[in-house]
């Protein structure tokens, strides 16, 4: 069979959200499957890195697909022409878009339904393109994987989309995310948090992510209780961040936050290991992989009790209001004064995390795939 993958979030030093997703996922479908060949369709110069076995062709597909006139062309012009010239028997397309003017069947995995729920959140142009063509691809496709079971049935109320055609492939977290020994864990509070404990927040700081409200939340926390713990947010600076910049420069306690930017997962994954608890109040997720990936190290969360976040977190995290910063604060407060709650909560994340890894994400979205063609 001839199968070709949508892969332009494939961007080496780039690899957030969908691009794991993509990345780990393909990985291990296109070496356990070397019966059949793979079109790994760029749409920019690409990074060998990605070209994961013999059995993939990579071919570049114009224009640059960043723009929502430029994903129309991408998707119903130049994809279509890929899978007439290629032979396409099967199209993955693993960011939420596809063509409607190919009659190739298609493997649609679409991780949330952000903008339907926080519209405000997103670039006007982008907004009306997703809502325009998302439910249409949604209907089109012939089947659709999904990364919880919260979006599965978000999907389906949303769109009239039957949940018999949804699949739940669930993320996994990256191997590098693993428990620190003493040593490791003293080490990186001396680099990022002056030898402190700290919270830890991972992600792109978007207003979804309620940066702002974990901020307001620190600062009630550090009110409330005389200690030296910090608070460390990794991220880059994404948009709709003026605010967060204001805060950042005036806001009390400001020198107890760290702000650490962007950090590739070797290091990543160190300075969630060595936190003392993610805090992450994020206003809506489809998945939320860094819940999963602070749970893979033994450390416990504070998450949302919004959208997929308890489904992720199970009982290994405490639940808050993300529109409440008070509750935010009231959280990381319980968790800093009752250790023995700390440690039911890392034994608790050791169980949850089983149900979560990339080889079951691989095997259930290539059982979704192989759906797609079934006669």
């Amino acid at each position: 069979m001839r199968i070709a993958v949508n892969t332009r979030l494939l961007l080496k030093g780039k690899l957030e959200g969908i691009g794991w997703f993509t990345y780990q996922t393909l990985e291990r479908i296109v070496r356990q499957h070397p019966e059949h060949e793979f079109f790994f369709f760029f749409d920019r110069p690409y990074d060998e890195q990605f070209i994961f076995a013999p059995n993939v062709t990579p071919v570049v597909v114009h224009p640059q697909a960043r723009h929502p006139i430029l994903f129309y062309l991408w998707f119903e012009w130049s994809v279509p022409a890929m899978l007439r010239k290629h032979k396409i028997d099967l199209f993955l397309s693993p960011d939420g878009y596809m063509s409607l003017s190919t009659k190739v069947p298609t493997c649609l995995v679409i991780h949330d339904l952000a903008f339907e729920h926080y519209p405000e959140h997103y670039v006007l142009s982008h907004k009306l393109y997703w809502r325009h063509y998302s439910p249409l691809f949604a209907r089109k496709a012939k089947r659709i994987a999904t990364v919880s079971t919260f979006s599965k049935d978000d999907i389906h109320r949303h769109y009239g989309v039957s949940k018999d055609v949804i699949d739940v492939v669930y993320n996994g977290a990256h191997d590098e995310y693993k428990p620190l020994d003493a040593a490791e864990r003293e080490q990186i509070k001396q680099k990022y948090a002056d030898g402190c404990e700290y919270f830890v927040f991972a992600g792109a700081l978007h207003p979804r992510k309620n940066i702002v409200n974990l901020l307001k939340a620190f600062i009630a926390f550090k009110k409330r209780q005389k200690t030296n713990m910090k608070l460390v947010i990794v991220g880059r600076l994404a948009w709709k961040y003026e605010e967060v910049e204001e805060m950042q420069l005036t806001m009390p306690f400001k020198d107890e936050v760290k702000w650490v930017g962007y950090m590739n997962v070797d290091e990543l994954s160190k300075v969630i290991g060595a936190a003392y608890a993610l805090v992450y109040a994020s206003l809506f997720e489809g998945f939320g992989i860094p819940i999963l990936e602070a749970l893979q190290c033994n450390v416990p969360a504070i998450v949302s009790n919004t959208s997929s976040m308890p489904e992720v977190a199970g009982e290994a995290a405490l639940l808050v209001d993300p529109t409440d910063p008070e509750d935010i604060a009231a959280k990381m407060h319980i968790l800093y004064k009752d250790e023995s709650l700390r440690s039911r909560l890392v034994a608790n994340a050791s169980e949850q995390v089983k149900k979560f890894d990339w080889q079951g994400a691989a095997d259930r979205l290539w059982t979704c795939m192989m759906k797609c063609v079934e006669k």
